[in-house]
């Protein structure tokens, strides 16, 4: 199960994760995932999203309470610990005033937030419909963690929980395991009212109303993983509040890249300023693109291919400075794409290309290799393995194109080279 809570929270993060073609990591901001939650019927502090300093002004002035918390919308964990590139710190911060709701915000709003997650680079402060959320304040009597999520060992839903919340779960889990209660989940019936009952006396929850509370709370996180095909959903922490009542404070959620056709409702959240622009341009191609830290261009199809020329170069002391799978229905227009993107990278020193032909045909491939060499004027050293469909008609192509373009029948001697002419 520590390692199920690990994928569930590498899912919620936006890391570096190559997966390509069975890419998971659809994330909202927290504002939308409150709202999600509440369309559920499930209870969170009211929170209130706002686009400038002078609308949270007037969020804070009009919200009803004057303890307030306010959240820079950033798709990053550990916001609170934070700083932004124009010196201000912290993600989350209390507000007592209206001025001083303005004040933070304009610090927030425009500015990128550098946290753990993000590296150096940092988040823009800039989401579309909302750049900061303000939110009550609720003093928690006790702090939970509950998550649903896949789990490999059940071979279906589980819904994670303990009484150890509004902490890193990693940590606990790995010092203290029987603090980790999970509950397998029947994929057509959900959970049951009775079980989930059980788990709330089990957590500890004092009182019948809020272990009423949070079994319709389990239930109903249930009911949106399964509706909107989420991957993971993860509440840190849930809240037995002072006043004897259950709230989620805090929800990040993922959902499953493949049900995009059917969840137009979840993909219309989609913050793309949070993400990549490399690899959403390389979306709009079909093209599988990750962006990683080495200098060694990588072309392929096929993603078990492409993870398998990785290592190769790995083995042969080269670092791929991207993850890039063509697919099996690429045109030579696509490829001429996929060089250009390649290409907008000014640590690549070489590009090796890598294609099995059998759904693809070589000669495609090539026919894009040579219009893109030419037409982008490539500078950089091309090393080409091609295999399979159309193999002879692609070499012959690149052959009588007298451009100079390393081919090779083996992979070992192609990453060989590659990782060679790269150090040039």
């Amino acid at each position: 199960m520590l390692r199920s809570l690990r994928q569930a929270r590498s899912l919620a993060r936006s890391a570096q994760t190559v997966s390509a073609g069975q890419k998971r990591n659809l994330s909202i901001h927290e504002y939308q995932s409150v709202k999600l939650l509440n369309d559920y019927g499930i209870a969170t502090p009211k929170s209130i999203a706002a686009k400038s300093p002078e609308e949270a002004f007037d969020v804070a002035k009009n919200f009803g309470t004057d303890k307030l918390v306010i959240k820079a919308q950033v798709l990053a964990g550990g916001r609170g610990k934070g700083h932004f590139d124009n010196g201000f710190k912290g993600g989350v911060h209390v507000v007592d005033t209206p001025e001083q709701a303005q004040d933070i915000a304009s610090k927030m709003i425009g500015s990128k937030l550098i946290t753990k997650q993000t590296g150096e680079k940092g988040r823009i402060c800039n989401a579309a419909l909302a750049q900061v959320m303000l939110a009550e304040r609720r003093d928690p009597s006790h702090e939970y963690y509950v998550a649903v999520l896949n789990d490999r060992a059940t071979a279906g839903p589980v819904l994670v929980a303990s009484a150890q919340g509004g902490m890193n779960i990693e940590e606990v889990a790995a010092k203290d395991p029987s603090a980790i209660i999970t509950t397998p989940i029947d994929f057509q019936k959900g959970l049951d009212k009775q079980t989930a009952l059980d788990l709330a006396k089990k957590l500890g929850f004092k009182t019948e109303q809020t272990q009423k509370e949070a079994a319709d709370t389990f239930i109903n996180l249930y009911k949106i993983f399964k509706d909107k095909d989420a991957t993971q959903i993860e509440i840190n922490p849930m809240a037995e509040t002072q006043d004897g009542h259950v709230l989620c404070m805090d929800a990040k959620f993922g959902f499953d890249d493949n049900a995009e056709f059917r969840q137009g409702d979840v993909y219309a959240l989609r913050d793309i300023s949070q993400e990549d622009p490399v690899e959403v341009e390389a979306q709009k191609h079909n093209l599988n693109f990750i962006k990683l830290d080495g200098n060694i261009g990588c072309l392929v199809n096929g993603a078990g291919l492409a993870m398998a020329t990785m290592d190769v170069l790995k083995l042969h002391g080269g670092d791929p400075a991207n993850f890039l799978d063509v697919g099996g229905g690429a045109t030579p227009e696509t490829v001429k794409k996929a060089f250009e993107l390649l290409l907008a990278d000014k640590a690549v020193s070489s590009i090796l290309l890598n294609v099995f032909g059998g759904i693809m045909r070589c000669d495609y491939i090539a026919e894009g290799v040579i219009k893109a060499t030419k037409e982008l004027q490539l500078r950089v050293p091309l090393i080409v393995r091609l295999k399979g469909n159309k193999e002879a008609e692609a070499k012959e192509l690149i052959r009588q194109s007298g451009l100079k373009i390393y081919a090779f029948d083996g992979l070992d001697e192609a990453a060989a080279k590659a990782v060679e002419l790269g150090r040039k």
